[in-house]
């Protein structure tokens, strides 16, 4: 499992921009001697890809296509009975500052933030689910940082399929049908799926919604890397999307 889990992560790096793009512009160059029309073609696709994704308005645009649920109406949220924090985004096993104990990255901490937030309005108890030193570091995090204890802690999810299957195990378990789940606006709409699938009702909780609108400035063409990290991110998950509903249709899933 755990070699699986680094192939993915290392497929990720060296498709994804920036390595992706960067890897197709580096073979124009090596087949530029040998087949140059071949090699033009990789080096315009390779940095035209690359300045694109760099973009604040090619970045949007993929963004708006997986961002598929709005901000959370906590007037839908009163028939919840828990909320769902999923892992994702990093983890330090041993932070100096807080002693030498686990803290949650800026990325997970924002997931944090926000499922505690819900947390505190609703009344609603929390699991928290991620991999071993993840799943402890979003635990010490939550109650060291905002003085919210989750009831539950799910330990052993590689993948969204698993926080989904694992979690949903342990809700059930505790006579829970019904969850607010607190995720990234763009990887909410694969873990819906996942948690819908694995047999429980979701009210979506987006955060870190990133959806820009109104008028194209001279800005939005110019390469930063916000935009990159956006789009990186929305092109994996657009990816995950299409493997999710593979895997489904092929009956490959693990269940």
């Amino acid at each position: 499992m755990m070699f699986l889990l680094r192939l993915k992560t290392l497929l990720r790096c060296l498709l994804l921009p920036p390595a992706g793009p960067l890897l197709l512009a580096g073979l124009g160059l090596v087949l530029l001697g040998k087949r140059p029309r071949l090699a033009r073609v990789c080096l315009v696709a390779g940095v035209g890809s690359l300045w694109l994704c760099s973009t604040p308005l090619v970045a949007a645009a993929l963004v708006k296509l997986v961002e598929a649920y709005p901000a959370l109406d906590l007037a839908r949220a009163t028939q919840a009975q828990a909320i769902v924090i999923l892992g994702g985004g990093g983890q330090r096993a041993q932070a100096p500052e807080y002693g030498m104990a686990p803290m949650a990255g800026p990325e997970l901490l924002e997931r944090l933030s926000y499922g505690a937030y819900v947390a505190k309005v609703t009344g609603l108890p929390l699991l928290v689910t991620g991999f071993h030193i993840e799943a402890t570091a979003m635990h010490d995090s939550l109650s060291r940082n905002f003085g919210v204890e989750p009831r539950w802690v799910e330990d052993q999810a590689y993948d969204t399929f698993e926080n989904a299957h694992n979690s949903v195990r342990l809700l059930k378990a505790a006579g829970v049908r019904r969850i607010i789940l607190v995720t990234h606006s763009m990887h909410m709409n694969r873990a819906v799926h996942e948690f819908r699938d694995a047999g429980i009702e979701v009210v979506p909780a987006p955060t870190g919604m990133r959806r820009a609108g109104g008028r194209i400035r001279i800005g939005d063409f110019v390469p930063s890397p916000d935009a990159l990290a956006s789009a990186s991110g929305a092109l994996y998950e657009l990816a995950g999307n299409a493997m999710r509903v593979l895997l489904a249709a092929s009956h490959l899933r693990r269940q």
